[in-house]
């Protein structure tokens, strides 16, 4: 298949069936480091063998995969995978067999769908079974000296700050974490028993609770940060950490049809909640605004919760800054307006009214604009 591609600058991967010939062609053109060839092989198994890669032979093609540096978006395509069924998964054999960098960009994502104390307990099996010096199966803790816990914590020490512990129920936490206390960093656990003490953190080390099961995707920001746009539209500092009860938010895209559009104008004129983000040419700077009733020409609301924010870059969670506006009930049918013009759309420009909470201001020109109808949903107690 090489050499006829080499020969003849084409290559139909239509007529080969066996579809690990394919996939043994993608790891032999990143070792003759083909990149062409190996980006059209890619991209075959991606958009022509995606269910099949699921249903057969899934962990094979997973940890090849991850073993290509160049093999990026089908490592996506696989962590998404796993995600979409992370309890048939997580609490498999075949995840204490995971390679540790595997498990570490696993344990990074936002989209898991499963309790955090699984994931914990799952993590714990997997040191474990990684740990060289547990020869010996007993699993009974009371029996473990002070030796076995060192081991193990040096095992997991890169992992368990990925462990989103202020998703964990304080009755768990209090029965099932805390017993391995000694495992945990210092500066973890302290801050673990502050939150549960205090109930927030304004400062800390430890992770927000994962966005996975919020209804959010955009081209715009990563994910990550609509729990920090959620903690402004209930009114709380940016870095306060999040519980269960306050990420009861979708964010569904009402702009797929362009802003200018009638049925866009029409739905933002219900009077419900609306987030806009919006990413501007030669710039790599985010802008966005809040407005609990929409873009609503009605005097006889009240006054609504209005905001408008920036991020430094799509995934910036150190620099954002937020202004908290007077509401101005106005709809501009070109665009948007946030307050008395603090933010807002005219053609193919955003205007940025000074602020020095925002810190900047000025003319832009609009690469991409996203706006989302924000909907609160009921919490599913477990």
């Amino acid at each position: 298949m090489i050499l006829k591609y080499i020969n003849t600058g084409d290559l139909n991967l239509e007529k080969h069936l066996l579809i690990k010939d394919i996939f043994e062609l993608l790891v032999a053109s990143d070792e003759l480091i083909l990149e062409e060839l190996f980006e059209h092989v890619q991209d075959y198994l991606i958009k022509k063998r995606k269910t099949w890669i699921k249903e057969k032979n899934f962990d094979f093609f997973f940890n090849t995969a991850f073993k290509l540096v160049s093999c990026k978006r089908l490592q996506d395509l696989c962590l998404e995978t796993i995600c979409k069924n992370s309890h048939l998964y997580i609490t498999s054999k075949n995840f204490l067999l995971l390679d540790k960098d595997i498990l570490y960009s696993l344990l990074e994502r936002e989209d898991l769908q499963i309790d955090e104390i699984i994931i914990w307990e799952s993590l714990v099996k997997w040191g474990i079974k990684q740990t060289p010096s547990w020869r010996s199966k007993n699993n009974n803790r009371t029996e473990w000296n002070n030796e076995k816990y060192e081991a193990l914590k040096k095992t997991l020490d890169e992992l368990i700050p990925l462990i989103r512990f202020v998703d964990i129920s304080p009755s768990k936490y209090s029965t099932r974490v805390r017993p391995y206390n000694a495992i945990i960093p210092n500066h973890i656990y302290d801050e673990i028993e502050e939150f549960y003490l205090k109930g927030t953190l304004k400062k800390a080390t430890i992770l927000p609770p994962r966005v996975g099961r919020i209804r959010f995707k955009s081209k715009i920001i990563k994910k990550k940060l609509i729990s920090i746009i959620i903690n402004w539209i209930n009114k709380n500092d940016a870095k306060v950490i999040p519980d269960k009860n306050d990420l009861t938010y979708n964010f569904n895209l009402i702009s797929k049809d362009g802003i200018k559009s009638q049925s866009f104008i029409n739905k933002c004129r219900t009077g419900k909640p609306i987030l806009v983000l919006v990413k501007c040419k030669n710039s790599r700077k985010i802008f966005g605004g809040y407005k609990s009733i929409g873009f609503y020409n009605n005097n006889n609301n009240p006054l609504p919760n209005e905001f408008i924010f920036s991020f430094e870059n799509d995934e910036d969670i150190q620099n954002m800054r937020l202004s908290r506006i007077k509401p101005h009930n106005y709809f501009c049918y070109s665009g948007f307006i946030f307050g008395e013009r603090n933010l807002y759309m005219q053609g193919n420009n955003l205007y940025v009214k000074y602020d020095r909470k925002i810190g900047c201001s000025g003319t832009y020109i609009i690469d991409e604009v996203e706006v989302f109808s924000v909907v609160g949903r009921k919490i599913i107690q477990n």
